[in-house]
């Protein structure tokens, strides 16, 4: 039921979000809030650092993370902050989905 309420909150969110994104940013046309909805089969992953993330969640995480800095960006955004998701945790998924040109901790943010 979790991930059914914090995904109705992130989509909420983001469609806020969205009101004044109009120029291009780390996510191209998109706002880092709009495509942290593409990373929602992440929600369990971003919670447990030691959990196996699912194919659908990595697919999702290789795809966005052909844009480090854009990674990087919705692993930080408003979007995951507001459905409880932690930038220390968040920033491993990459690594656990053995992505390998990913963002290390210092190039996020210092997060």
């Amino acid at each position: 039921m979790r991930p059914l309420v914090v995904l109705a909150l992130v989509a909420i969110l983001a469609g806020i979000a969205l009101d004044g994104a109009d120029s291009a940013g780390e996510c191209g046309r998109a706002s880092a809030d709009r495509v942290a909805l593409r990373l929602a089969p992440c929600i369990s992953a971003a919670d447990d650092p030691q959990s196996t993330p699912s194919s659908s969640c990595c697919s999702a995480v290789h795809t966005i993370g052909q844009s480090p800095s854009c990674l990087c960006a919705v692993m930080l955004s408003g979007t995951a902050r507001a459905a409880g998701i932690k930038p220390d945790v968040a920033i491993t998924i990459p690594k656990r989905c053995n992505m390998a040109d990913r963002p290390v901790g210092y190039k996020c943010g210092g997060t």
